[in-house]
């Protein structure tokens, strides 16, 4: 019975941890947010695509892996797929540049909220606030030679990013 209880604590603490808290917020506020992009990518974007490219559909270009009868006329990958084996490289490149299109929007969706946030890229600014005292790990000055923290000496050799 001892034992049944220490597991039981054991459970509701790993599920009660803030990490697990996070991650099922996260996954859930992830999934309405798939959403909101498959449907900017299929609805908005996509349209766009389509008559920039003239309409070029690559889902339907596929390569037969059988013999076809003479005077049979396949004409969709669905047809040819209820026929026999079919390589549908025409399906991997439409999911390829699907793929392309949902990472340029999430990157320009996540780059827009960080602007709104006020928060900045690596390589900026935010450079010289990586650099910390080696004793006391407060943001230090890169030109410091001493932490106004801690008032340890410091050298160029000690600091760490």
């Amino acid at each position: 019975m001892n034992n049944k209880k220490s597991i039981t604590a054991e459970f509701k603490e790993f599920v009660l941890r803030g990490n697990v808290v996070d991650l099922a917020v996260g996954v859930i506020i992830g999934g309405a947010f798939q959403g909101i992009v498959s449907s900017l990518v299929k609805d908005v974007i996509s349209p766009f695509i389509g008559v920039i490219t003239g309409g070029v559909d690559f889902s339907n270009q596929f390569l037969l892996l059988y013999k076809v009868p003479q005077g049979t006329v396949i004409q969709t990958l669905a047809d040819a797929q209820a026929r026999g084996p079919v390589f549908a490289y025409g399906a991997f490149i439409t999911s390829v540049i699907n793929f392309l299109i949902m990472a340029v929007v999430i990157f320009l969706i996540i780059k827009a909220i960080n602007v709104l946030r006020g928060t900045k890229q690596a390589g900026g600014s935010a450079a010289a606030e990586d650099k910390k005292c080696p004793f006391c790990y407060q943001p230090v000055d890169p030109k410091a030679t001493r932490c106004p923290h801690c008032t340890s000496q410091l050298n160029s050799k000690s600091q760490t990013s």
